[in-house]
């Protein structure tokens, strides 16, 4: 049974850090590059970083450029991102998102809300 489940997701104050952990099971993670996206409330879905599976890392997304890192373990089956200098426009359900060809795989999210 193929799997994404993201851990990591909570209440954090401006300016502060989070660490979101991806964790994939039922195929071969290693063969997949890994996204990750976020919606905030009313908006659209959209892509954040991208890494391949041979751990290339394609630009960010301007607004999160120099705040946000993604990497991947494939010894772990495990993708992360880690996010500093959390903003309350960063407020939004994370989702990684695994591809290699047509073969799409999504997590479930976990939310992330940056308040004081």
């Amino acid at each position: 049974q193929v799997q994404l489940v993201e851990s990591g997701g909570a209440l954090v104050q401006p300016g502060g850090s989070l660490r979101l952990s991806c964790a994939a099971s039922g195929f071969n993670f290693s063969n997949y590059d890994m996204r990750w996206y976020r919606q905030a409330p009313g908006k659209e879905r959209v892509r954040i970083a991208k890494i391949t599976n041979t751990g290339f890392i394609y630009n960010y997304e301007d607004s999160v450029t120099g705040r946000f890192t993604i990497s991947r373990d494939n010894a772990k089956n495990t993708a992360y991102l880690q996010m500093n200098s959390l903003k309350p426009e960063d407020t939004a359900v994370y989702y990684c998102h695994a591809r290699r060809s047509q073969s799409v795989y999504w997590g479930q999210g976990t939310q992330v809300t940056v308040s004081s």
